[in-house]
C-alpha cells in the first residue's frame, strides 16, 4: 500500500452576498475532492439585519460554505467595518457551523490564536494577520479587529525618491498614491521591529504545535498589477524561516507572482476566490445595506481617479481591475506529514461573475501564461509546468 496522501486548498479573497450560492457553483467540485480547504474572508457578516448592515451581509449568506470550508482566515482591512458586533457574530458563525477561524477576535490574545485542523493523523496550523491596516481594523487588548503587522508611514516627496530609492529598497516600503496630500508626495509604509520580532516569534511557536505551518498575510498593492513591495518579500521570507511551509496572501484583488525560497512556496497574491461586491459597480442602483442607498457616486469616482481603471460594466458584480478575471487556488499535496509538491488550479471569472475552474484548455493556458508574466516581471523565480489540469510550481 502506497503513502497517505492529502490534498490543501488555500483561496483568496471572499465576499458574498444574494444568491452565494450560485458563485459557489464552480468551485465546490475541487473542494469536494480536497482533504483540507482554506481562504480568506473579506467582510464581516451579522447574524441579523441591523441599521448599519442589510440582509446580504448577514450570516445567512455564508451557507454555502458550510461543509466546504475547514478554516477562513479573518485578517482583511474591512473585518472591523461592522465594529464588534460584526466580529462576534462572524467568529460566533464559523464555531457553530465547525468552521476553523484565526486571524480575527475580541481582543489582541483571541485575534493572533492560530486556527488548527487535523486531518488523518496529520495537524495543520495557520496563522493569519493584517499588514494592510487601517490600524483602526487592528485588535487590542481590549478592542476587537484583527491580528497585525505594525507599520509607521512616511510620505516622502516625488523629487526625492530616486534620490532614495537604493536605500528604500534594502528597507520596508509601501509606495501608495496619497489620498489627502497632492501629487507630490508617495506614502511608503515602514514595518515596526517590535511587531515584525513579535509576529516572528509567533511563527516559530506555533510551528512547534503542528505538522504543517501556514502563514496568510493580508498585503499587497490593491488593484496594482505585477508590482511587489519588498515589504512583502521580507516579511514572506521571515516566516518561512520562522517554520512556515508555506506563505499565502490576498488583499490586491488582481494576481501577484509566486516566489520558491528554500524549496518553499510563496504566493504572493492569491486574488479572489469568490467575489460579490456589485456596490462597487458604477452601474449600481439598488441596496446592500438596509439603511441607505449604497450607490456611493463619490467614493466610486475617488476609486476610479485613485487605481486608475474604470470597472467593466459587463462585470455588474465584479468590478475590479480588468486583469483581475484570473484567479488561482493554492494546492498543495502532503505526504507523510511533509509538503511534497506545491501547485495551482486556474481560474477565470466570467460576466455572470463566477469563477470557473480550468484545466489545461485554452482558458486554462490564458490563465498560466498570466502567471508566468507577472511573476517574471516582477522578478521572483517560480517556475510552472502542466501536470495534468494542474500547474506545478518549482
Amino acid at each position: 500500500m502506497g503513502k497517505k496522501q492529502l490534498t490543501l486548498l488555500f483561496g483568496g479573497d471572499i465576499s458574498v452576498g444574494e444568491d452565494s450560492s450560485k458563485y459557489f457553483q464552480s468551485v465546490n467540485t475541487i473542494l469536494d475532492n480536497a482533504d483540507v480547504r482554506i481562504a480568506q474572508l473579506e467582510e464581516p457578516y451579522v447574524s441579523e439585519v441591523t441599521d448599519f448592515a442589510g440582509i446580504n451581509r448577514t450570516t445567512q449568506v455564508l451557507a454555502p460554505m458550510v461543509g466546504k470550508m475547514d478554516i477562513l482566515t479573518l485578517a482583511g482591512n474591512h473585518f472591523y467595518d461592522f465594529g464588534d458586533r460584526g466580529v462576534k457574530d462572524t467568529i460566533d458563525w464559523c464555531n457553530s457551523n465547525g468552521i476553523v477561524c484565526c486571524g480575527g477576535g475580541m481582543n489582541l490574545e483571541e485575534a493572533e490564536k492560530p486556527g488548527f485542523f487535523e486531518k488523518d493523523g496529520v495537524k495543520f496550523g495557520v496563522l493569519a494577520y493584517n499588514a494592510q491596516g487601517p490600524k483602526t481594523s487592528f485588535a487590542d487588548v481590549d478592542k476587537a479587529g484583527t491580528s497585525y503587522v505594525n507599520f509607521v508611514r512616511a510620505y516622502i516627496p516625488l523629487n526625492q525618491i530616486d534620490q532614495k530609492r537604493t536605500r528604500l529598497e534594502n528597507d520596508v516600503w509601501e509606495l501608495k498614491k496619497p489620498v489627502h496630500l497632492d501629487e507630490d508626495f508617495m506614502a511608503y509604509n515602514f514595518i515596526d521591529e517590535e511587531s515584525y520580532k513579535r509576529v516572528a516569534e509567533q511563527i516559530a511557536e506555533t510551528k512547534k504545535q503542528c505538522d504543517i505551518l501556514l502563514v496568510y498575510f493580508h498585503k499587497g498593492y490593491v488593484h496594482k498589477t505585477v508590482t511587489l513591495a519588498p515589504y512583502e518579500s521580507l516579511l514572506s521570507r521571515m516566516a518561512i524561516d520562522c517554520g512556515a511551509d508555506a506563505v499565502m496572501a490576498s488583499h490586491s484583488h488582481v494576481l501577484h507572482g509566486i516566489e520558491m525560497y528554500k524549496g518553499k512556496a510563496i504566493y504572493h497574491g492569491l486574488n479572489n476566490f469568490v467575489m460579490w461586491v456589485p456596490q462597487l459597480s458604477p452601474n449600481f442602483k439598488g441596496k446592500v445595506f438596509d439603511t441607505k442607498d449604497s450607490h456611493n457616486e463619490e467614493w466610486i469616482k475617488k476609486r476610479v481617479e485613485r487605481f486608475g481603471f474604470v470597472p467593466d460594466p459587463d462585470y455588474p458584480t465584479y468590478p475590479f481591475h480588468p486583469e483581475s478575471v484570473y484567479c488561482i487556488v493554492a494546492k498543495l499535496i502532503i505526504e507523510d506529514k511533509k509538503i511534497v509538491s506545491y501547485r495551482y488550479i486556474p481560474m477565470l471569472v466570467e460576466k455572470d461573475g463566477i469563477p470557473y475552474v480550468h484545466g489545461n484548455n485554452e482558458k486554462g493556458r490564458e490563465v498560466f501564461d498570466y502567471v508566468e508574466r507577472i511573476t517574471r516581471e516582477a522578478n521572483l523565480n517560480a517556475q510552472f509546468k502542466w501536470e495534468g489540469d494542474e500547474v506545478v510550481i518549482y
